[in-house]
């Protein structure tokens, strides 16, 4: 049975068994329930604490070896660097702007009644009652001074009470730095912090492994917990997640490429369309990677240096629909758990969802690490988390397509930006070689 079916599985059994025992076994009559919960609750953060293990080594190698590669980028190709970092700025913005007004209008997490006394005494909303009330009184500068971390190492070890944001700033900077000094790939820094994250994604596979166990475990307590309530919160989040893509890329993307690349959309994804096919059916930037270089060099006729930079590095930098699902997610998730985040809060997941769109990997299920950490970060309770992976599979591959959509966009907008000059020079270099 393959991995996806599996988590599915999880999930429908979960749900199953969960909901028989809401209705016919309560705990306050069958005292074997309280210990049969007991101890999907301890499955459940066997899993969640293999992810958390690996999210902070993850993060540092991930988000340095993403900026090295766009600081080399625009060092060597001078305003072609600098055009794909702008257009994967604004766009990754744009996605996250949508994800938070979607999640805050249609409320796909509202409505759901559970035990709000046991809820209100959780750790985490807890945590973020108190950081509510010792940031209140912080004059507005020190929100940003508060980005650059004084020591990393310490912001590393209090990741999960608040530092996280000062860490991944931290790793930009850094990244950014090295690229000014580390000029190939063959670097010995380059290749100890790809093993790093290559170490990380092996771990991530080992918890994946126990994900169907674990999300059994989490989907049960939610089902034995709240009843069939949430199974339509959890299909309407999904609606959401995919209504958001459908708008970057049917709306923003087709009006980037209007108005700054001067062409029609629908002939531009007509001759993409089976790269988004192939990117839909593995949900995997990756393996995506090689049609989609084929496709911009000679479908699209764009100049093969621009592709192959823009598209090597928007596999795993320039990730709109990772950072738009996470997004959702995090709000969504929120909203289940009777979370009110502030404005401010809000804001924070927007930002932290563009920054982590360059750390996610580009493989099935590489955004999981980095959704939990936004949810830590604004006081979201992890093991939430479980109650999406039933439906992330199909999410995923949709993210994933928006994601290589994005790629040939960008390759198409810094092509059009790009004076003819450069763009001759480009294809010169290109003969020679």
């Amino acid at each position: 049975m393959k991995q996806n079916d599996k988590l599915l599985l999880g999930f429908v059994l979960g749900v199953v068994f969960g909901l028989i025992g809401y209705y016919y076994l309560p705990a306050k009559d069958f005292a074997f329930m309280t210990r049969f919960s007991e101890v999907m609750t301890f499955v459940g953060a066997i899993f969640l604490r293999l992810i958390f293990m690996v999210v902070i080594p993850l993060i540092l190698s991930a988000l340095m070896i993403g900026t090295m590669q766009l600081g080399r980028g625009a060092g060597g190709l001078g305003k072609v660097g600098g055009y794909a970092l702008l257009y994967t700025v604004s766009l990754s913005g744009i996605a996250a702007v949508i994800a938070v007004t979607l999640t805050n209008v249609l409320k796909p997490g509202a409505g759901l009644v559970f035990d709000k006394a046991a809820m209100a005494q959780n750790a985490s909303v807890l945590t973020i009652q108190k950081n509510a009330i010792a940031t209140a009184a912080k004059p507005w500068y020190q929100y940003f001074v508060d980005l650059i971390p004084q020591n990393p190492v310490d912001s590393a070890a209090r990741a999960f009470s608040g530092e996280i944001v000062a860490l991944m700033v931290f790793a930009l900077f850094f990244g950014w730095a090295l690229s000014r000094v580390v000029k190939s790939d063959e670097h010995p820094i380059s290749q100890v912090l790809e093993a790093i994250f290559q170490a990380s994604m092996k771990i991530i596979e080992l918890a994946m492994k126990i994900a169907p166990y674990a999300i059994f475990g989490i989907v049960f307590n939610t089902a034995y917990r709240m009843g069939a309530g949430f199974l339509g919160n959890v299909a309407f989040y999904a609606f959401v997640v995919v209504l958001g893509l459908a708008l970057q890329f049917g709306v923003v993307y087709s009006l980037f490429l209007s108005l700054f690349a001067r062409v029609n959309p629908l002939e531009f994804y007509s001759k993409c369309r089976e790269v988004y096919l192939y990117a839909f059916t593995t949900a995997s930037s990756n393996a995506t990677l090689p049609l989609a270089l084929e496709c911009g060099e000679k479908k699209l006729g764009l100049p093969g240096r621009i592709v192959r930079f823009v598209l090597t590095i928007g596999a795993s930098a320039n990730q709109n629909g990772s950072g738009l699902y996470e997004g959702v997610t995090v709000i969504f998730l929120a909203q289940v758990f009777g979370i009110d985040l502030s404005i401010g809060q809000q804001f924070l997941v927007v930002l932290m969802s563009m920054v982590a769109g360059i750390g996610t990997a580009g493989v099935p299920g590489g955004a999981l690490p980095l959704v939990v950490v936004v949810m830590i970060q604004v006081g979201v309770p992890a093991e939430g988390i479980g109650l999406i992976l039933g439906v992330d599979r199909f999410l995923d591959m949709c993210r994933t397509t928006l994601n290589v959509g994005g790629d040939l966009v960008i390759a198409k907008l810094v092509t059009a930006s790009t004076d003819e000059a450069t763009l001759a020079g480009l294809r010169n270099e290109e003969k020679a070689a």
